[in-house]
């Protein structure tokens, strides 16, 4: 029991009310909501966004940048010992030969799919 304070009376929950769209569906619809505290939700889940997109972006153009690079070092036998210039040419060869009969085998199982 408070003395001297008035005790706030608390609203109760809004009740929702189930909305039937067909035979088949049954919706609950909310009560409506205070413009701004909609207004407040779109500017936080806009900062939320503003900040997911902040911090992928940066990410996504360095692992495409690396991997990139990764694969010219591939194909160009950066791995190889640079001082033997034969094994370097036949890695250069040996993995591009690789790549094309790749390709080759693909667009051959391509047709072979597409005519059946």
């Amino acid at each position: 029991m408070l003395i001297g304070r008035r005790a706030r009376m608390s609203r109760p929950p809004a009740r929702r009310s189930p909305v039937l769209l067909s035979s088949c569906f049954c919706a609950t619809v909310r009560p409506m909501t205070n413009p701004s505290d909609d207004r407040a939700r779109q500017r936080e889940a806009e900062a939320i966004l503003r900040r997911v997109r902040q911090e992928t972006e940066p990410q996504t153009g360095a692992a495409a940048e690396s991997m990139a690079r990764g694969l010219v070092r591939h194909f160009w036998a950066g791995d190889a010992d640079p001082a033997d210039r034969m094994e370097v040419i036949g890695t250069r060869i040996g993995r591009l030969a690789g790549l094309l009969a790749f390709v080759g085998l693909a667009i051959g199982l391509a047709f072979q799919l597409s005519s059946h």
